[in-house]
């Protein structure tokens, strides 16, 4: 039976973020060089990325630079609720309380709490218009936000620097291990300033891991969206938040075996 292979990547001494305090803030510092001078500048977001491999982490950054951001924040809340279908087999609406609901995160699932501000970027997590270009993935900047709709206008897609109201809008987790379904009432974006290594489509010019990347091949992916290793960046540290100098990409065997020349399993 094939193995795991996991191997120790050196990383290069100019890539590294090194001599810091807090890694958050020097992940940051390094990635949105000049921030203030550039908030109405589409092209310096629509460039820009910090990728991380978990959700929670992406979720520290994108809080910590929202907070940067001059003006007022605006927060908006969603509704939650078990799928009318669960209720009737199964009796969940007994079983499971709002505030439990309420704590659920899964990938490609809003915050149950947005905390937004006026020219921050956002991506959507979800098609509105695929005939416009506004595909899952599509990134933003917020331009008004409204009680119940958020004017943006687009960074990259289509038809880009085009004005895109957003409404609120029900969607289900895509985690297959709840045990029921489940729906979320909320605008289908979050915070843009960093996101998960899977969901970059070229934008990154810091690569920020707390923690060894775990799933297969995700460094290789990470470095190979790329447009260009040389703003590139990389900040690494352990659990003591202690600078190291190598990470681990996993190779999963298994993906492999079943494949030869010509792409067809082994008889």
């Amino acid at each position: 039976m094939a193995h795991d292979c996991i191997a120790e990547i050196e990383i290069p001494h100019d890539l590294l973020v090194q001599n810091y305090t807090d890694p958050i803030v020097a992940i940051v510092s390094v990635t949105y060089a000049d921030l203030m001078e550039n908030l109405t500048n589409n092209d310096y977001f629509n460039d820009k990325a910090i990728l991380s491999p978990t959700i929670k982490v992406v979720n520290q950054v994108n809080e910590f630079m929202c907070s940067m951001i001059p003006g007022d924040s605006v927060e908006y809340f969603s509704s939650d609720s078990i799928c009318k279908s669960s209720q009737d087999s199964d009796g969940f609406e007994n079983l499971h309380t709002i505030e439990f609901l309420n704590t659920i995160s899964s990938s490609g699932l809003p915050m149950r709490k947005l905390t937004l501000k006026v020219g921050v970027p956002i991506m959507l997590l979800r098609n509105i218009d695929q005939a416009s270009g506004l595909c899952k993935g599509t990134r933003l900047r917020i331009t008004h936000l409204g009680k119940s709709v958020i004017e943006s206008i687009t960074l990259n897609g289509s038809n880009p620097s085009e004005k895109v109201l957003i409404h609120r809008m029900d969607m289900n987790p895509s985690d297959s291990r709840l045990p029921f379904q489940m729906n979320r009432r909320q605008f289908p974006i979050v915070l843009s300033f960093a996101m998960t290594i899977n969901k970059s489509q070229g934008q990154c010019v810091g690569l920020y891991l707390p923690k060894p990347i775990f799933t297969h091949d995700q460094l290789y992916v990470a470095l190979s969206r790329l447009k260009s290793m040389d703003v590139l960046k990389i900040l690494l540290h352990d659990n003591m938040d202690k600078h190291v100098k190598t990470t681990t990409n996993v190779v999963y065997r298994e993906v492999f075996r079943n494949l030869s020349v010509g792409g067809r399993g082994e008889e």
